[in-house]
């Protein structure tokens, strides 16, 4: 089978997104998937997106998300971003968009290579001692360091992703620096990748809430310097938590290819 793909990049989170409206792939054909993402025997990226018809009335398309590893999962912002952009270059939206995901809703505006992406209000962030926990989409760990550049992201994010309270669920983590007033420096050691990425979206949306939450920053307008680029996340803090969560950054058409595949 000879499948068409495109290889999609925001702030250097890659992925393999597929254009899926005849559903010519299933989301359950882990291995089909895991090769698609893998460097060495396929395309390589940290994830693998299929768009695909809208399932709720208004929606332009469907988001479904898939780990390196094969398996679906939880939202990716970075993935959303660029799935935005995959969709104007199709056609599909001009400069705005509206798509649901696993985690519900989601809304973005395009300008140029730039997307800004609606994320899910969070009401609940727990600290239960030098970390954050919070759930952008997908759950994450955040915690402060010194020297971020460092730090061994890998060794550390390791140990604490599948270590208590976490386990076998298991939790991306994040580790931050801050800058001044309004910036912080972050790196991610993302579950279902299994390493470092050079930026992940709902990571740095989660790391903006938790330095506000701490009284790091006043600011609800947070630049977020990761390996791969500058990302900026801006909320509303209100009683029932923090709204009007977006996600801003550029999102870029790598190349464009096929690939065949057989079992």
């Amino acid at each position: 089978m000879e499948i068409t793909f495109y290889k999609y990049q925001g702030t250097g989170n890659d992925f393999v997104i597929i254009d899926n409206r005849s559903k010519l792939l299933s989301k359950t054909d882990t291995d089909l998937i895991a090769h698609l993402c893998d460097r060495k025997f396929g395309i390589g990226g940290d994830g693998c997106m299929f768009l695909e018809e809208p399932s709720v009335s208004g929606d332009d398309f469907t988001m479904v998300y898939f780990n390196a590893d094969g398996n679906e999962s939880t939202m990716c912002g970075n993935g959303g971003r660029c799935l935005v952009a995959f969709a104007k270059q199709l056609g599909i939206v001009s400069d705005t968009a509206n798509f649901t995901a696993i985690d519900g809703p989601h809304d973005a505006t395009i300008s140029g290579d730039l997307v800004k992406l609606g994320m899910q209000n969070v009401s609940t962030i727990n600290a239960p001692g030098d970390h954050w926990f919070l759930d952008t989409g997908s759950p994450h760990h955040v915690q402060e360091v010194q020297k971020l550049s460092d730090f061994d992201v890998f060794t550390q994010g390791r140990n604490i992703r599948s270590g208590a309270p976490y386990f076998e669920e298991g939790t991306n983590v994040n580790f931050v620096e801050q800058i001044n007033d309004d910036s912080f420096s972050v790196r991610t050691y993302e579950r279902g990748v299994e390493g470092e990425t050079l930026s992940c979206g709902t990571g740095v949306t989660a790391v903006a809430i938790a330095m506000h939450t701490a009284n790091k920053t006043a600011a609800e307008k947070i630049n977020i310097e990761t390996p791969g680029g500058k990302l900026t996340i801006s909320f509303t803090k209100t009683d029932a938590g923090y709204e009007n969560v977006y996600l801003q950054g550029p999102a870029k058409l790598v190349f464009k290819g096929t690939i065949t595949w057989s079992r």
